[in-house]
């Protein structure tokens, strides 16, 4: 009798325990498509990683500033002085001095062709004084200078490697931003599975308990009148205690689930403490046609990291392109023009100058090369091999995609498949469960079996909701693997927001 009421009271201490807490937590009902959308708007990893093309835009603009024109302006004012003395000849001369006032303005830059000018203003105003006599004298220019290279820095320079460098680094940074989107809706979507899953083993673990409950009770009461040992009853209520142990463990999972689900939807974890996720939707296995050919092409086309590598590739034969110009010796042609006025005033040389007065051009030639050159032909035999490294880093990701696809392919038929045998072995544990409680009832069987066929059953329960959540797991990684999952979910995002 004392062992009797004291296994009473443990088994309503478990039972206390497994009650859920009185809290005042807050459900909130959400479908997949909310997670994701609420993934996209406040997931840090997409927040972090969202910034990547605003930073390689700016770097971009910085870059292309270089064909923005230069102003520059000068102003000097200046005087020296010339002491007098005596020449070789023993005749005094009397000494002199001068002041100069100048100024210039002009702007310069250089062009996509290479090409680099520069226009310049100036004007200067200069006075003498020579054995007491003053006299002055003012000066006016204006005019261009061209330089254009022929050979080295003409088909491409630094500015313009750099500039298609900053676009690629731009573009990639773009597909870096697609791949965390892919990445985090993946996992939003496996999470949002495991809720699920979760949530149905709790339900299995609490139909567990029922049962075990209700076997107890009856076995108790057999034991009563006489017509069952007690044996039996000490093994029903062994097993009642094992199932809210399952229970406890259950719920527990439930509660990892809910907050790892948590973190990928929002920045602010403390502000969901108090709310609980309800899945909208249930586990089901939609059966779905698979074509690896139709996987790997869109792999090829849609993938982000073989995107990446494409480009870093283009990037590499744009280095080498870069690097063989600058083999060939410099060779630029230059050129000038410009308008010249003297007078004694400032205005008159500007007045001269205005008329065009006097001019001055020029065209020439500059030539220079290295004697050995053996700078430049290394660095492009070292951008030779750099496109070879690309090309099979490209070769090499393509056929671990390829592998990835057809495994992920493999998988996703496989857990269809589970899927229907688990679902049979469910099926046939509760018919065999069904038929060994009433031969139990009819005393033909004993409470052994029954417990033995209900741990049965819970188990085919729980591998039914583990083959339906690996099959629709199996199916979001597939989508991983293709890079579909944008397509997939119906996401549209402007990478430049």
């Amino acid at each position: 009798m004392r062992r009797r009421t004291l296994s009473t009271l443990i088994l309503l201490a478990v039972g206390l325990a497994t009650a859920t807490p009185a809290t005042a937590q807050v459900s909130k009902e959400v479908t997949l498509d909310d997670c994701i959308q609420m993934a996209l708007e406040k997931n840090l990893d997409i927040r972090t990683t969202r910034l990547l093309p605003k930073r390689y835009r700016f770097n971009l603009n910085a870059t292309t500033a270089a064909y923005d024109p230069n102003f520059q302006g000068s102003f000097d004012v200046g005087r020296a002085n010339q002491p007098g003395g005596v020449d070789t000849e023993g005749r005094p001369y009397a000494g002199s001095s001068s002041s100069t006032v100048s100024g210039s303005v002009g702007f310069g830059g250089l062009l996509p062709t290479g090409l680099e000018y520069s226009l310049t203003g100036s004007v200067a105003d200069e006075e003498y004084t020579t054995a007491g006599f003053p006299f002055s004298n003012a000066r006016g220019f204006t005019g261009f200078r061209l330089t254009q290279p022929l050979l080295r820095n003409f088909w491409i320079d630094g500015t313009r490697l750099n500039i298609v460098l900053g676009r690629s680094a731009l573009h990639r940074s773009r597909l870096t931003l697609q791949q965390q989107l892919i990445a985090t809706i993946t996992q939003v979507e496996l999470g949002y599975l495991d809720l699920i899953a979760a949530r149905e083993t709790v339900k299995v673990q609490e139909k567990a308990v029922q049962l075990a409950e209700q076997l107890w009770v009856e076995n108790k009461k057999r034991v009563a009148v006489g017509v069952m040992a007690p044996l039996d009853e000490k093994q029903a209520e062994s097993q009642l205690a094992a199932s809210r142990a399952d229970l406890l463990s259950a719920r527990n999972s439930m509660q990892l689930r809910q907050n790892a689900l948590k973190r990928l939807l929002d920045d602010n974890f403390p502000a969901w403490m108090d709310t609980e996720i309800i899945p909208a939707e249930r586990l089901a296995a939609l059966p779905q046609t698979f074509s690896l050919q139709d996987s790997w092409s869109k792999g090829m086309i849609l993938r982000p990291d073989l995107q990446q590598a494409t480009s870093a590739l283009e990037d590499q034969n744009v280095s080498l392109k870069y690097a063989k110009n600058q083999v060939f010796p410099q060779l630029d042609l230059v050129g000038s023009y410009g308008l010249t006025g003297n007078a004694f005033e400032v205005s008159g040389a500007l007045d001269r100058l205005r008329q065009a007065g006097g001019d001055s051009y020029s065209v020439g030639v500059v030539f220079r090369v290295p004697i050995t050159n053996q700078a430049a032909r290394n660095r492009r035999r070292a951008a030779q091999v750099s496109v070879e490294e690309a090309l099979l880093d490209l070769k090499q990701l393509e056929q671990q995609i390829m592998v990835e696809i057809h495994d992920a392919v493999s998988t996703a038929r496989s857990s269809y498949e589970r899927v229907d045998a688990t679902r049979a072995s469910v099926d046939y544990a509760q018919q065999a469960l069904d038929a060994e409680q009433k031969k139990l009832a009819n005393g033909k069987s004993t409470s052994f079996q029954v417990l033995q066929l209900q741990r049965d059953l819970t188990a085919s329960e729980s591998r039914n909701i583990d083959a339906v959540t690996q099959y629709n797991a199996a199916l979001a990684r597939l989508a991983q693997s293709e890079g579909s999952t944008l397509e997939r979910h119906q996401v549209t995002f402007d990478f430049d927001e």
